[in-house]
């Protein structure tokens, strides 16, 4: 391990030792409290805001590369990430370096310690892993620094500890169920909790939703005097067809200026209308009155990626990888895969963490399978994989079933079994922790992709 990567992963067992990312606190003060102490970093560049339940990572990455593609330099927060800690952060494309990270980890420490201690006086716990993550990352952009950045929302929106940030621009990816027992019982609930990122005299960008989580967009656009432009009514796809290595695209924009077929290298219907959200949402940040000139979109499509998004890591044999950890994003991948390849026979790897609906997920996922094999995720959280089993044979009717202690071992089974035939290939999904793991494991193994 590198000096630079020492540095990054001391910050991270740092961050480690508060409260998870997975148990967020519905607060938001906290978080403003650190960065007013930290000098307001989030206040230092124009910020486009991005929310939802499926779709946040690959639109967001699309907004950036678009960005950069027009000369800016750019700003990139996601989460989680799938191999490296540093992914979460990046400037201009890439990653952050590991001591850029500790310098602006280290400015954090004694406002760290002062809120820590605010909180514990008022009873409270103290600032947590997540809200800690997002004020490094608008720290790391200050100090950049970045003329705009991208910011992708952890959980929720408006008690989301990103939302301390006055985005001018914000992106709403398609909202379903995910996080019911945080969130809310129903997608109007839901919504509600991710429209509170609208701030006033803002502009609203969303794709596509169902009519109760529009309608709550919708009520947040109009009570901050935020203009709304909605998938499909302000702008969209016009033509949609598959090409060799992904898309080609048209797209309506703003303005209603149809853009020249554009190549996207990414599969799947729904990533050509999270690029579409993404031109749309550039659009709203440079000037919704002019279009964004053709080299510009074709550069910043051309260079875009999405790892873990049906991500290629292995040809012999063909294995891919998918982070698609709920109903929605299993549906849309079982539709890209559909779509997109032709595959005599596919195994699926499968592991799901203990909070998600393991049974829908797997439902999603039971008409693209020949084969299963169930793993858990190299995680405290993961779901029993017994208990997965029992969902899967629900699921999964009378297809073959086999369970694996961990990853590795169900990778070598479903190999090998892929090896036996002309057309089989493997893909793994159901967790983007188990993404990152199978990148990581092909990455150590020499597969020479991920």
């Amino acid at each position: 391990m590198t000096a630079a990567e020492q540095a990054a992963q001391r910050v991270y067992d740092e961050l480690l030792t508060r409260i998870g990312e997975a148990s967020p606190r519905p607060r938001i003060e906290p978080a403003r409290r650190l960065a007013e102490l930290a000098g307001t970093p989030q206040l230092s560049y124009p910020v486009i805001q991005v929310a939802g339940t499926n779709g946040k990572t690959s639109t967001s990455r699309a907004i950036e590369s678009l960005l950069r593609a027009h000369g800016l330099r750019t700003g990139l927060f996601t989460s989680p990430h799938l191999v490296s800690f540093t992914e979460r952060f990046q400037v201009d494309g890439a990653p952050i370096g590991g001591q850029q990270l500790a310098e602006a980890w280290g400015e954090l420490q004694l406002p760290l310690q002062v809120v820590d201690a605010e909180l514990e006086a008022a009873g409270q716990s103290p600032i947590t892993f997540f809200e800690a993550l997002a004020v490094l990352a608008f720290t790391l952009f200050a100090d950049a620094p970045v003329d705009v950045a991208v910011i992708e929302v952890g959980m929720g929106g408006e008690w989301d500890a990103t939302n301390i940030a006055d985005a001018q621009i914000a992106v709403f990816t398609p909202i379903d169920l995910d996080h019911t027992a945080i969130l809310g019982p129903d997608v109007g609930a839901i919504a509600r909790t991710k429209a509170g990122i609208v701030k006033p005299g803002s502009t609203v960008v969303s794709a596509a939703q169902e009519p109760e989580a529009l309608s709550e967009i919708a009520e947040a656009a109009a009570y901050h005097e935020a203009h709304l432009y909605v998938a499909g009514r302000d702008f969209g796809i016009v033509d949609d067809r598959l090409a060799v290595g992904g898309r080609q695209l048209d797209a309506r924009g703003l303005n209603g200026h149809a853009y020249d077929p554009a190549f996207v290298p990414l599969h799947g219907v729904h990533q050509a209308e999270n690029v579409v959200l993404a031109i749309a949402a550039v659009e709203a940040f440079l000037g919704a009155e002019r279009p964004i000139p053709e080299e510009v979109l074709d550069e910043g499509l051309g260079q875009l990626t999405s790892p873990g998004r049906l991500q290629l890591i292995g040809t012999d044999p063909v294995v891919y990888v998918d982070a698609a950890h709920n109903p929605h994003g299993a549906e849309a991948l079982a539709r890209a895969v559909t779509e997109s390849f032709t595959f005599a026979e596919l195994a699926l790897v499968v592991g799901v963490l203990g909070e998600k609906d393991a049974t829908g997920l797997l439902q999603a996922l039971a008409p693209i399978a020949d084969r299963v094999i169930l793993t858990a995720v190299d995680s405290p959280r993961s779901r029993d994989v017994t208990a997965l089993a029992e969902s899967a044979e629900e699921a999964f009717g009378g297809l073959p079933l086999e369970i694996a202690d961990a990853l590795p071992e169900a990778l070598d089974r479903a190999r090998a079994w892929a090896t036996q035939a002309e057309g089989r290939a493997v893909l793994v999904a159901g967790s983007v922790l188990l993404a990152g793991e199978a990148i990581a494991h092909a990455r150590a193994e020499g597969w020479g992709l991920a």
